[in-house]
């Protein structure tokens, strides 16, 4: 039977073999919920870049650029991190590069010797839980955390896709276990139960809740985000 596990922080990431495996790159709040927006509304392709210099360089190559750091538009941006900035394909057909405090480093630590990656999302949750079951591949769910440490967010998500997925994969730790059941326990209150996490209110001081409701709606997109080379493709 096909394998799945969690990795909860990419500081962890070198204790798991990602040889030949699907990997769910997680940022809820709020880079893989931005990406997999701005794919569904149009835009071309998304390049992740894990530093802020070599991300401002590709505006010169005709690439609209993002960049945030500790939730905060980083200086000579013209994006944050923001999905709302995606709706009714304001970007549609544009390049976006893109650099984020958590979310990028983790795209950029899944690539050894993986199979796929995908960036996960509650907004295309359904979407990409059948894309993966119908693959003949083991999963390893990759949370971007917060500056190497665990959250709630991410690691929710990943209890999410556990959950959708218990029938076809058998588990490969214990850290998917706890959190299909934390998922299950929670699945009708989400906000409330992640207004508790450390990084919602971090974003709340910001004053931008809209965000956060944003990233919790679930299955608005049916599509599935999928690094091809150095691009996120909608599939």
């Amino acid at each position: 039977m096909k394998k799945l596990e969690i990795c909860f922080s990419p500081e962890l990431i070198h204790l798991h073999d990602l040889s030949q495996k699907n990997i769910v790159v997680v940022d809820i709040f709020r880079a893989t919920s931005t990406m997999v927006t701005a794919l569904a509304n149009g835009v071309k392709s998304i390049t992740p870049v894990a530093d802020l210099e070599t991300c401002r360089e590709m505006s010169k190559e005709g690439f609209v650029i993002a960049g945030e750091r500790n939730g905060f538009l980083a200086d000579g941006f013209e994006l944050g991190n923001s999905p709302l900035a995606y709706l009714h394909g304001k970007y549609a057909g544009k390049k976006i590069a893109m650099t984020t405090t958590n979310g990028t480093l983790a795209i950029e630590k899944s690539k050894l010797g993986s199979n796929e990656i995908l960036i996960g999302a509650f907004l295309n949750l359904d979407t990409t839980a059948k894309y993966l079951a119908a693959q003949d591949q083991d999963i390893l769910i990759h949370c971007a955390g917060w500056k190497g440490k665990f959250n709630l967010e991410d690691s929710l998500y990943a209890g999410a896709l556990v959950s959708f997925l218990a029938d076809q994969f058998e588990w490969e730790c214990d850290g998917a276990i706890a959190m299909k059941n934390l998922y299950e326990q929670n699945a009708g209150q989400l906000k409330s139960f992640l207004n508790q996490a450390a990084h919602a209110k971090r974003l709340q001081n910001q004053n931008i809740e809209a965000d956060i409701d944003f990233c919790l709606a679930m299955n608005q997109y049916e599509i599935v985000g999928k690094l091809v080379g150095q691009e996120l493709l909608a599939f």
